[in-house]
């Protein structure tokens, strides 16, 4: 007999809006019950099926939007977006940015001591297709320090912006890199508790690699149920 498992609401995997090592948190959290609101109409539909009209074409490769090649090792990375029962989401828009090879961003925040890189902006696009597959094609970021406490470095990561039906329904997570010891320390990542911590790290996938040319990593994202990808509660500029 098959046993039927109920779908929860929140998974238990979702990282909480305030997290005590992750300082900027308790700065920004509410400090207040949040309030269900029942999204209507407006919410809840809106341009579906028509992304590449209304966004223009895809950029899904980072390494060609300028006159030069960008520093750095040449990656792939690809997946599908599915939902609570494994089946695929097409149609959805799938926005990256990253640092560059040296861990600095495109940014007039960003002043670290790491060199820019005048050939990788950093920021790519996708519309997932009938079978909810993305792909780009980038360079492998890296770690940069940040302010949250002394010494405190972050993972080399890629963020992932999704929109699915409408503009109400974007989810934002982190794409990280297997075998990266900063992930152990980092609070960000670890205000998501193992196992679920796990689903936020891509794999190296053979099938993906292109030979000879680029290492392949592999990252589905679930959207929702037993198996869903953690994703941000609000959207962290970290």
């Amino acid at each position: 007999m098959t046993k039927i498992v109920g779908y929860r609401r929140e998974d238990a995997g979702a990282p909480p809006s305030a997290f005590a090592d992750y300082g900027s948190t308790g700065l920004r959290a509410p400090t207040e019950p949040l309030v269900r609101i029942p999204p209507t109409l407006t919410e809840t539909t809106g341009p579906a099926g028509c992304w590449d009209r209304l966004t223009g074409p895809a950029a899904a490769d980072l390494t060609t939007q300028h006159a030069g090649m960008p520093q750095g090792q040449r990656i792939i990375v690809a997946g599908r977006v599915l939902d609570e029962d494994g089946r695929p989401v097409p149609d959805t828009v799938m926005e990256i940015w990253q640092a560059n090879a040296a861990g600095r961003y495109i940014h007039a925040r960003d002043q670290w001591d790491a060199p820019q890189d005048p050939n990788f902006t950093g920021a790519g696009r996708v519309v997932t297709d009938a079978d909810g597959g993305y792909r780009f094609v980038t360079v492998r970021p890296g770690a940069y320090p940040w302010g949250n406490h002394r010494n405190a470095w972050r993972p080399a990561h890629i963020h992932l912006s999704l929109l699915g039906p409408a503009f109400a329904t974007r989810l934002v997570t982190q794409l990280y890199f297997p075998d990266d010891p900063l992930i152990e320390i980092d609070p960000i990542a670890n205000a998501v508790p193992m196992p679920y911590r796990q689903r936020m790290v891509c794999r190296l996938d053979m099938d993906v690699t292109t030979p000879n040319w680029a290492l392949g990593y592999r990252f589905d994202v679930v959207l929702k149920g037993r198996d869903q990808t953690p994703f941000e509660d609000d959207h962290h500029d970290d």
